[in-house]
């Protein structure tokens, strides 16, 4: 996985290179804090789905839960008066129960991750816009929550605190994924879920604890667009989110197979995205062709995802028979 992230590592630098060089105020402070911002804001549900697709899953629910949870949280804070605080933790348990229904659906139906979270994601748009009426859920006018936007919308030191937060983030889920027993496990149900059980793993609970994380994710990811925009439309707020997630988790070397995955690699594809997005806007390509871009981005990952799984499993066999002639 290091020489994935080292790669991937170097084409961020080599495309922010011909950028700059096409438009040298892609490095300006006021283009880099942006930046930032959205690879902070995108990179903290991007890592949830991350440990998804790890378990061979995949989550197409996570921007009807951002629209869904962010109309819920600008109307308990804004609308009821609810302290911010508490709003916060409301928003961050109804993530628990919505992850906890995904991974028990899939782990004690059987039913299918892509039907499950297929079926969330018309679930929660469709809860979201009746609950609104189809009319935009957004903050008072001239209302200030000095310490909720200092956590989630402020800077130190010129970084966005959304940034800092989905590094916290990520420091904690790179420990979880590469240094607990849990990790180990995560990755062996992607692999072989059958011989995961036969093992011993709780391969439940190790599905449906991915799932959980994803959902509280994108929980916190609702709450810092929602103070972003300021307003939620129901209709449109996180639309395609979903895309961008597992574009993010594959360029950064999650397999859709399972199994396989680097947290370091999550937040470089989340930069990789949002510094394509930048491409498009500072040279003047048309906006229309963003979806143009996700698509093309996450076909070539899924290509060359299985080209690296093909060159490896040849060569485990070269070295298999290698071995065999020598004794």
């Amino acid at each position: 996985m290091q020489k994935k992230d080292i790669g991937l590592g170097i084409l961020i630098i080599v495309v922010g290179a011909i950028v700059y060089m096409r438009n040298p105020l892609f490095l300006s402070p006021i283009n880099l804090g942006n930046t930032a911002n959205l690879i902070g804001l995108f990179g903290l549900f991007a890592i949830g789905q991350g440990f998804v697709i790890m378990t061979g899953g995949i989550d197409l629910s996570v921007g009807s839960v951002i629209a869904l949870l962010g109309v819920l949280f600008v109307d308990m804070v804004g609308k009821f008066g609810v302290p911010w605080p508490i709003a916060v933790a409301i928003t961050v348990g109804l993530g628990v129960l919505i992850g906890l229904a995904h991974g028990i659906l899939i782990t004690r139906f059987k039913l299918q991750p892509f039907v499950v979270t297929l079926c969330g994601l018309l679930i929660y748009r469709g809860i979201a816009r009746g609950y609104t009426a189809e009319s935009t859920a957004g903050f008072p006018f001239g209302s200030s929550y000095p310490q909720l936007e200092w956590l989630t919308i402020g800077r130190s030191f010129g970084v966005p605190h959304s940034f800092l937060a989905m590094l916290i983030v990520a420091a904690i889920m790179w420990v979880v994924l590469h240094h607990t027993v849990f990790g180990r496990h995560l990755c062996a149900v992607g692999k072989n879920e059958e011989a995961a059980r036969f093992s011993g793993i709780n391969t439940r609970f190790v599905t449906i604890t991915a799932y959980v994380i994803c959902a509280v994710l994108a929980s916190i990811a609702a709450i810092y667009f929602a103070m972003f925009t300021k307003s939620v439309q129901p209709s449109s707020h996180g639309n395609f989110y979903e895309l961008y997630a597992i574009a993010a988790a594959v360029l950064g070397g999650c397999s859709l197979r399972g199994g396989e995955g680097s947290v370091i690699g999550i937040v470089l594809g989340a930069v990789l995205l949002q510094e394509l997005q930048n491409l498009v806007n500072l040279l003047g390509i048309p906006s229309s062709l963003n979806f143009a871009v996700m698509g093309t981005v996450i076909l070539l990952g899924v290509l060359a995802d299985q080209q690296f799984a093909t060159y490896r499993n040849r060569k485990n066999t070269e070295r298999a028979l290698g071995l065999l002639q020598k004794q």
